[in-house]
């Protein structure tokens, strides 16, 4: 989605004419109940021509090594539990999901801080859970259970 009614909030170029209110106001349109499901949220910034080219140059990780590694976890889930990660239902989630202690602790509180939902609390552990297969990580781990708070967060308020 765009970030504001015209769509350049945060251009680099300053192209953005809308005011702060106007661009809170459109963000809000979204409902709560809408937003808890969608799994991951994240806000990705414009980038110049200059960062484009440079980012066109930089060597990354290959597609084919992330392919590999999304399938491996793949495989891995439905080893352990018959389906993907996304197909869990609450119980499910509870046994497979269940992240270390302080894992575990971090997701409470960023519950209660932010309100979720029972609906966003589970979409959380779910997200942990892959990121946590992603790594081959048996249990999700606090900084698993970070970056699937971080992944929720991409709106603030919202």
């Amino acid at each position: 989605m765009n970030p504001c009614p015209c769509g350049w909030r945060g251009d680099p170029g300053g192209r953005c004419r809308c005011t702060p209110e106007v661009a809170a106001r459109y963000l809000r349109k979204l409902s709560g109940p809408l937003l808890d499901r969608i799994d991951i949220q994240l806000e990705i910034p414009a980038l110049t021509a200059a960062e484009l080219a440079t980012r066109a140059a930089a060597s990354g990780e290959a597609s084919a090594a992330i392919a590999h590694r999304v399938s491996t976890a793949r495989e891995r889930q439905v080893a352990r539990q018959g389906k993907t990660n996304r197909e869990l239902d609450g119980r499910e989630v509870d046994e497979v999901c269940r992240p270390d202690t302080a894992g575990e602790a971090l997701l409470r509180e960023a519950g209660e801080r932010f309100g979720w939902s029972a609906r966003a609390y589970y979409r959380v552990l779910k997200v942990a859970r892959t990121v946590a297969d992603l790594a081959g990580a048996a249990m999700p781990n606090a900084a698993q259970i970070a970056e699937a708070i971080q992944y929720r967060r991409a709106f603030g308020s919202l």
